[in-house]
């Protein structure tokens, strides 16, 4: 089986993150994983972008880590993909399947609201899996759920507490969405780690979004 991070961040991009793009890399070659998604905060989340620059400005910025992770990827064997997640008040999509050239196309995206942005976003080949959506937190004052503009659910966040991944399952199976996990890991090493794997190695990013929506994949739970 080959094993994949679908949620994890970088301080290049993140600045909740504590942990380079070239250290996070490294952690999960050392750990055994095939791949790894880099899926930073977007400008709408917990970003270390500069908002007040223009558009490519900011999206070359955005990008920065998971550059600098492809090129660690490519010097260690470990295959480095790109994704974002988006953000509203605290409830968050993970976006597989655009690339930076499509957000320096789309300048207009900061413009539309969470449900037009996840359906624009599917209608051009995107993947939108709700993260952690019983997430609690103390700057999160309502949970939000967007079961007919996302295309399946982190049902295991290995940040997350048990009840939060039930209730996401819960979610998932009342609306028949697929099942999707990660660590969500702004640290590397952790006392667990979550993600997919499949019995193929993913190709490239188009490909993930394949396998994703055929239910090829499988969760799995990795404690340290």
């Amino acid at each position: 089986m080959y094993k994949y991070e679908t949620h994890c961040h970088t301080s290049e991009g993140s600045k909740c993150s504590h942990i380079t793009a070239e250290k996070l890399v490294e952690f999960y070659k050392n750990q055994g994983f095939d791949g790894v998604f880099i899926t930073d905060h977007f400008f709408n989340g917990n970003t270390t972008v500069d908002r007040s620059q223009s558009w490519d400005k900011m999206v070359n910025d955005f990008c920065l880590g998971f550059e600098n992770a492809k090129k660690t990827g490519e010097k260690l064997g470990i295959d480095v993909f790109f994704g974002f997640e988006y953000s509203y008040h605290g409830t968050d999509v993970l976006v597989y399947g655009l690339d930076k050239n499509w957000l320096l196309s789309h300048p207009d995206v900061m413009s539309l609201g969470t449900t037009e942005f996840c359906d624009f976003a599917r209608r051009d080949g995107a993947l939108i899996i709700h993260a952690h959506p019983f997430r609690e937190a103390s700057y999160i004052n309502m949970i939000r759920l967007f079961p007919r503009n996302v295309d399946g659910v982190e049902i295991y966040n290995a940040c997350r507490t048990d009840f939060e991944n039930a209730r996401a399952k819960e979610y998932a199976d009342n609306y028949r969405l697929f099942y999707s996990a990660g660590t969500d890991n702004h640290v590397g090493l952790r006392e667990s780690l979550g993600g997919m794997e499949f019995d193929e190695k993913i190709k490239n990013v188009p490909d993930f979004v394949q396998k994703m929506k055929a239910q090829k994949g499988k969760i799995f739970r990795m404690d340290l």
